[in-house]
Parts: structure tokens; sequence; C-alpha cells
């Protein structure tokens, strides 16, 4: 599957979301991140609760953040999500957080696919790799 490069998601920043410096709080950052990895493979064709049914998760094994600025409450955003790499059981997923013509964030994620039931790692299945579609990194 072709999707546009790079898979755009808005972000709405809550008040709840923003710290006593005004900016939003370092953890909210993975949840935009995750919201919009599950967006990117509903897009694919494979919403989440179907992969769950199909006897697969994923599980993240591996994150890493850059802020590069300041987001805060009400401020326009987007996280673009690219796919770096698929491996046997492995997707490093990369993601950008953009507010305007703005780079808040970047950061690199790695999810193994495991199975539900006893959540032992297993092979990517077939359904979710037609959903990513090609391999298209943000950034090299």
């Amino acid at each position: 599957m072709v999707r546009p490069v790079p898979f755009r998601f808005p972000v709405e920043v809550r008040y709840l979301e923003v710290d006593r410096q005004g900016v939003v709080f370092n953890m909210w950052y993975l949840a935009y991140f995750d919201d919009a990895w599950t967006a990117f493979l509903g897009e694919g064709g494979l919403p989440y609760p179907s992969m769950l049914r199909d006897g697969h998760d994923l599980r993240l094994v591996h994150s890493e953040i850059d802020w590069l600025g300041p987001l805060g409450f009400g401020e326009p955003a987007e996280v673009r999500v690219g796919v770096a790499r698929i491996g046997v059981s492995s997707i490093t997923v990369q993601f950008e957080l953009w507010s305007a013509d703005r780079l808040v964030a970047t950061a690199t994620t790695v999810y193994v696919v495991v199975e539900v039931a006893g959540s032992v790692a297993s092979p990517i299945p077939e359904t979710l790799r037609g959903a990513i579609g090609d391999v298209a990194p943000l950034r090299a």
C-alpha cells in the first residue's frame, strides 16, 4: 500500500496536558505518538481492535525522544509518522511533532509484535505488514 508520506495526525493540546511551566508535560509526547501510530494503522486498514481479535498486539520495547522546543495549551500541532524499518517481529517507527512550521520533538520507537495469549514475540502478520505498507522513513 502506498499512502501519503509522511502520515499526519492532528493533536489537540488540552489544558490538562500542560505543566506549571506552561508547556506540554513530557509523558504526553509518548501518548501523542501512540495515538498517531494507532491512527496510522487504522488508515492502513487495520484498526487496533481487529489486530487484537486476530491474536496480535504491539509492545513498545524502546523509545528515544528529542525535545526541540516548547508546545503550549491550544497551540496547533500534528504528529508525522514514518516507518524506518520492518524486521521479523519488530517495527521501527519515527515520529515528528510539529506546531505550525516549528519542529517541537522527534522520536524513534521500536515495537515488537506479541501474541495476545502469552505475550510471546511473534513474526509480523501479513495484515500488519499490509497496513504499514511501504517503508517510508521521515529521516535518515
